[in-house]
């Protein structure tokens, strides 16, 4: 058949698909969370696992008067039980690579979370396809989407890294003893995520100076927890994304006053300074920048704003358009 009668044939398909599609959805039902960003050879999969709210108390180092000045006029959806908060993982795709940047919460937060695996999947990715899952820390809301509801892993192919202090503090069962009560339930759920990984000889746990899957450079970002990572993907001139994990959570807050912090952090002063060194470097070297709790899709840049810095959303864009064949 000659290419310009195939073309609208393929629309036509097309755009039925799409009605059809539409029309069997349930109106009250938000559609599948995942957005797509190419960023050089980078192909960028942002995945939805949902929303938990976060008190306006927790934020710390900061008068509340102030804290409510900033979240003035910023529309941000706010219930009694607090803000609401997106949790966000990346899939990261560089030629026939696939790797996976936090899992989500899975059943570890209730029924508002744990889209991350079918977000996965309605964007086009077998679980099973995920070459490597890299965690920027062990909290539940990161690591517990590594297992399915009856226990199994998500991802039976991958290995999974974790930082060694991480590991060495979450895996260990001593160390739930002298944790805030808030944080200790977080000590059995990240032992259940990681345990059958262990089995199968698939937990990678790293330090400074080993080596992570080609084109993933590790950024020190401690402070959140003891071994919180951040990671850059490099695509190429101009191409860098940095996967940055829980550096902020109060967004309309944190860029404007960086030095506020979160009632969670481990160490506060710690991870003030990964929060003002990763933000400025962002800044300066205009890396795009995935963030865990920042809007969905939570992908954009960071700009510098005085002695401070904003947030700049990136815009919806189109993919490029693969050649009709």
């Amino acid at each position: 058949m000659p290419v310009p009668v195939l073309r609208p044939l393929l629309l036509l398909a097309l755009s039925t698909s799409a009605a059809m599609a539409q029309a069997a959805a349930p109106q009250d039902q938000q559609a599948p969370g995942f957005y797509r960003q190419v960023i050089g050879s980078l192909h960028v999969t942002a995945l939805f696992d949902g929303v938990v709210a976060m008190p306006r108390r927790q934020l710390l180092n900061i008068d509340p008067a102030q804290t409510d000045r900033l979240l003035d006029h910023r529309y941000i959806p706010e219930s009694p039980d607090g803000l609401q908060t997106s949790v966000n993982a990346f899939l990261i795709q560089q030629g026939g690579q696939l790797t996976l940047v936090d899992t989500g919460t899975a059943n570890c937060f209730g029924p508002a979370l744990g889209q991350v695996a079918a977000n996965l999947r309605a964007a086009g990715h077998d679980p099973a396809e995920v070459d490597d899952v890299l965690l920027t820390h062990a909290h539940p809301d990161h690591m517990c989407g590594l297992l399915d509801a009856q226990g199994h892993p998500v991802y039976p192919n991958a290995t999974v890294w974790l930082s060694e202090a991480d590991a060495a503090y979450w895996l260990d069962p001593a160390s739930a003893a002298g944790a805030p009560a808030m944080l200790k339930p977080a000590f059995p759920m990240a032992r259940a995520a990681a345990a059958p990984y262990q089995a199968q000889g698939r937990l990678k746990r790293f330090g400074p100076g080993d080596a992570l899957p080609a084109g993933v450079t590790v950024l020190d970002s401690r402070g959140h927890t003891p071994g919180h990572v951040s990671y850059r993907f490099d695509g190429g001139a101009n191409a860098q994304l940095l996967v940055w994990g829980d550096l902020v959570h109060y967004h309309a807050v944190q860029f404007t006053r960086p030095e506020a912090s979160y009632e969670a952090d481990s160490n506060r002063a710690q991870a003030i300074a990964s929060r003002k060194r990763l933000m400025a470097q962002a800044a300066d070297a205009r890396w795009w920048v995935a963030g865990a709790h920042l809007p969905f899709p939570g992908l954009g840049h960071v700009r510098r704003d005085g002695q401070a810095f904003a947030w700049v959303p990136g815009e919806f864009t189109p993919l490029p358009v693969s050649p009709v064949k």
